[in-house]
């Protein structure tokens, strides 16, 4: 067994474990409302730094790409409040005709 499973079977227990912990600890108490309220706006914040590190990172520098263009119409077809499937089309149109344009300037 190499390293990379030993790690990942003591990601995976930790998981549980912290998992399990919780309702021990809680038991039949609901958690209190900032908790709540709190939790319930991690996922958001979660995903948008997560979206924008992926956007922006080049290593230990800023990077501007294609991928911003791709990152700017969605953030368009979003507040113009278009489908799902609008957004992510409209996102990799707008990518790939900047990655095009890149390449031919």
């Amino acid at each position: 067994m190499n390293a990379g499973w030993i790690v990942l079977i003591g990601l995976a227990t930790g998981v549980y474990a912290l998992k399990a912990v919780g309702p021990l600890l809680l038991g039949n108490r609901p958690l209190p409302k900032i908790v709540n309220a709190a939790a319930s706006l991690l996922p958001a914040a979660l995903l948008s730094a997560l979206v924008m590190v992926n956007t922006f990172a080049g290593g230990k520098h800023l990077q501007v790409d294609a991928r911003v263009f791709g990152l700017v119409a969605a953030a368009i077809a979003l507040q113009r409040k278009a489908n799902f499937i609008v957004v992510i089309v409209a996102a990799a149109i707008a990518t790939a005709v900047a990655r095009w344009a890149g390449g031919v300037l």
